[in-house]
């Protein structure tokens, strides 16, 4: 039995071990889900590891939610899954999907971990908001069955998460045990409906790290049998891969224990163990029954087979630059409140607030420069024209996602002292809540295609046309 093919470890550049790497590789895991690098170090550790393995195909993953610049310096951040459902445009949600995979696949990524449908319907998620498509479950199914589209069309397999939905919660599953309190019914209705309308078009799914008990009273989904092989593979008729959610993250307690229920639950995949090694001694000692390893085996062997159905192209060609994000920033930008404009000549101040990683705000103040405007950093200046720009964004083992009570204050503060401001989100759309701003406008990315289309709105050279996919 290949109990050894079950495992997929991670790799993170400039942590990770590389010998260590080609040693699990050696010993014939599944395959491996990659953590940053340059456009390079992901291109050769992907032949690396391919070369040292003894398997004819091994499957490498990553997160490129929003394509790869979420992860790679060298790439460009795709817009984020709500600035698509403000835009509510699934021909550029195919874009986003193929493009993703053109460029994954050309440094040696064959399997992306997308599209999230999670529902961005609580305020106080600290991990799903601009991973989502919105509140509504039908926009959401709507638009991740696109990008699925654009993926499949560019060569590389999905996957669905983070089942049976992770959006009505509280907290990271990466530090704690999020719980799902709906009924059964609103699940059925609501968290479940984007991924029973889009089974047919997964290669995947992932489990979430997330107690139900509605559905299970004990186990967390990624767990529980009654989850991943009563709902999903007997009641929803589910007959593909199921992976786990990564298992270094902290909701589950036992790495041994979860990854051994995990396979008695259905999943085929146990992803991003802690301690790859020990898993894989712990997992040989185990009498596990061989039908099961059979099955996980099988469902590898068939994601294998599809990654081959679509050759490459180049780096060159594959990122060639385009310009989705600019259409989609032109559809997606969402304005609420009373009009706010800057013209040439005039001084605008800036406070930026939530910069947890020190994101340049250059794109959006450059811009302005470039039109006239001049701008001076907020300094407790009196009078004048006032622009928030709020950045904090979810990031995983955080656990917080707003504006904490100092940020808050200084914001309300400076905003007292200016009735002509503008309040500016550009991550997590529900940080402008009680702000008190008669003026906001959502960008929903920080990226500078983003960040320059939000400066040219205040300069009224377009109009701002999105909607807002959530509910403040």
């Amino acid at each position: 039995m290949n109990i050894t093919r079950l495992v997929h470890p991670g790799f993170w550049f400039g942590k990770t071990d590389k010998e260590e790497a080609l040693q699990l590789a050696r010993m014939g895991v599944g395959g491996f889900c990659l953590y940053g690098g340059t456009r390079a170090e992901v291109a050769a550790l992907t032949q690396a590891l391919r070369a040292a393995s003894p398997l004819k195909r091994i499957l490498i993953s990553a997160d490129y939610e929003d394509g790869l610049g979420r992860w790679l310096p060298d790439a460009e951040l795709l817009p984020s899954n709500l600035a698509l459902g403000a835009a509510d445009d699934a021909q550029l949600a195919f874009e986003k999907g193929l493009l993703t995979a053109r460029q994954a696949k050309s440094i040696g990524v064959d399997w992306v971990f997308a599209p999230v449908v999670d529902l961005a319907d609580r305020a106080d998620n600290p991990i799903v908001n601009t991973r989502s498509f919105g509140a509504d479950p039908a926009r959401v199914t709507r638009l991740a069955g696109a990008l699925m589209e654009g993926l499949r069309k560019g060569g590389v397999l999905n996957s669905l998460k983070h089942f049976p939905g992770h959006g009505n919660t509280g907290t990271d599953s990466h530090l704690a045990l999020p719980v799902l309190l709906s009924t059964k019914q609103h699940i059925w209705e609501h968290e479940l409906l984007p991924f029973r309308q889009l089974l047919h078009q997964a290669d995947c799914v992932m489990a979430g790290h997330l107690l139900v008990p509605a559905l299970d009273e004990q186990h967390p989904a990624s767990v529980s049998r009654a989850i991943l092989h009563d709902l999903l593979q007997e009641e929803m008729g589910f007959t593909g891969c199921i992976s786990t959610d990564a298992l270094c993250m902290k909701a589950l307690g036992n790495e041994k224990q979860a990854a051994l229920a995990a396979l008695f639950a259905g999943a085929h995949v146990l992803l991003v163990p802690e301690k790859p090694f020990e898993l894989l001694d712990f997992l040989h000692a185990q009498p596990l029954p061989p039908q099961l390893v059979t099955r996980a085996v099988q469902m590898q062997n068939l994601l294998c087979a599809r990654t081959d159905e679509v050759p490459p192209v180049t780096q060159a060609a594959a990122f060639t630059p385009t310009d989705l994000s600019a259409r989609t920033a032109r559809k997606a930008l969402t304005w609420q409140g009373a009009p706010f404009n800057l013209r040439a000549g005039e001084t605008v101040y800036y406070l930026s607030v939530g910069n947890d990683e020190n994101l340049s705000a250059a794109p959006f103040l450059n811009t302005l420069e470039s039109h006239g405007v001049q701008v001076e950093p907020f300094q407790g200046q009196p009078g004048g024209k006032l622009a928030v720009l709020c950045w904090r964004r979810y990031q995983a083992f955080k656990g917080k996602i707003g504006l904490d009570e100092q940020e808050t204050a200084s914001v309300q503060q400076a905003l007292a002292q200016h009735p002509q401001s503008v309040v500016i989100s550009f991550a997590n759309p529900w940080s402008v809540r009680g702000l008190n701003s008669r003026s906001q406008l959502f960008a929903f990315s920080p990226s500078p295609v983003f960040q320059q289309a939000a400066a040219e709105v205040l300069l009224g050279k377009w109009q701002a046309a999105g909607q807002l996919p959530i509910t403040l």
